[in-house]
């Protein structure tokens, strides 16, 4: 899969934008705070329908505007794909497909997979258990239209139980209506549960033998699910957590509460590892990602690195570009020493100056 082009409207701080990319390596370079980012962003919005920042619509509106669009062309397997978004400040953003508007976001994902790379990535293993499941959900809705669907349902229904268990406060006659809300959390949540122990299992196959790798064969990565009740418990620990859920007003157990945990040589080095081996753990898992959307699509995503080399080592950056020399990808820098000092080819670069975008070969 390939993006050949995207065009921006009244997007973060481009008033227009239209690039056209090469299938290979594109580099986008400048000052901080000119724009770079936000090229990358508006490509996972595309892919995804939502920004990696977690930012909401409006915030990607141009200041003073009332909305935006985003226009992306894609070849896949030499089908060509258009996709379509209108970001609006006060009503739900329209997706369209070759022209055709979609009603939900599971239609959108799989026409074209990304792998976004950040700095805040590398911090992944040593931030809170909310990051990791965020890391789950981005990347299994990507691949897997069933897991939207349940991620979506249990979500609602987690919504609605949060709001009844407040209002049981004031009206204590609620309480007997809980019963639907835990059979549905039960039953969505233990689709989840299933679908993120696959997840993580076809994970574990493919990292292995990465961070060996990019380790000297020093060390050996094992992610390990850590689920706040297994799928075949979850019915009894919500039963036997209601009173607790009804003190506290929120629900307790389910897979909203999961994590997961990395053990190098059998030590979690969420606790006790280095910066540099949970550093090299993170970029074992953006390339095991890239691996495991081959595996299961048969295509390569699209890599997306934003400023990431500087904050990477030379043994760690030679690894980095020496995985991704065969697929399309994005990269922002400040500078073009690394590459230049990795004799790394450029395909295409672009100069990024305050909003506006030059392409310079």
């Amino acid at each position: 899969m390939i993006i050949e082009s995207i065009e921006l409207k009244n997007y973060r701080n481009y008033e227009e934008l239209h690039m056209e990319f090469s299938p290979g390596t594109n580099i986008l370079y400048g000052n901080n705070a000119q724009g770079k980012t936000n090229v990358l962003e508006a490509v996972y919005v595309c892919a995804t329908t939502r920004s990696h920042r977690s930012s909401k619509d409006r915030e990607m509106i141009r200041f003073g505007e009332e909305e935006s669009h985003i226009k992306m062309t894609v070849r896949k397997r030499d089908v060509p794909y258009r996709i379509d978004m209108h970001l609006k400040k006060n009503k739900a953003k329209g997706v369209a497909i070759n022209g055709i508007p979609i009603r939900r976001a599971s239609e959108l994902f799989g026409i074209v997979n990304v792998v976004f790379f950040s700095p805040e990535d590398l911090n992944l293993i040593k931030n809170g258990p909310s990051e990791r499941r965020k890391f789950i959900d981005l990347e299994l809705c990507q691949l897997n239209k069933l897991y939207v669907h349940s991620l979506v349902s249990y979500n609602r229904v987690l919504m609605q139980r949060n709001r009844l268990l407040k209002e049981i406060a004031f009206h204590p006659e609620y309480e007997e209506t809980l019963d639907v809300w835990d059979m549905q959390l039960v039953q969505y949540g233990q689709e989840l549960i299933r679908y993120r122990e696959d997840f993580i299992h076809q994970l574990n196959e493919l990292i292995f033998g990465i961070h060996q790798k990019l380790s000297g064969e020093k060390e050996a990565l094992r992610i390990v699910y850590d689920p706040n009740a297994r799928a075949d418990e979850l019915e009894m620990a919500v039963r036997q957590s209601r009173a607790q859920d009804l003190k506290q007003k929120t629900t307790l157990s389910g897979p909203h509460r999961d994590d997961i945990a990395f053990f190098v040589n059998d030590i979690d080095i969420r606790k006790f590892g280095s910066q540099g081996q949970q550093r090299t753990a993170a970029l074992s898992l953006k390339l095991a990602e890239i691996e495991l959307v081959k595996k299961m699509v048969k295509d390569y995503p699209i890599l997306l690195l934003d400023d990431v080399l500087s904050e990477l080592d030379g043994s760690r950056q030679n690894q980095l570009l020496d995985a991704i020399c065969h697929i399309q990808t994005m990269i922002t820098c400040t500078g073009l020493e690394d590459f230049v000092n990795n004799r790394f080819h450029i395909d295409r670069l672009f100069r990024v100056v305050e909003g506006t975008v030059s392409c310079e070969n």
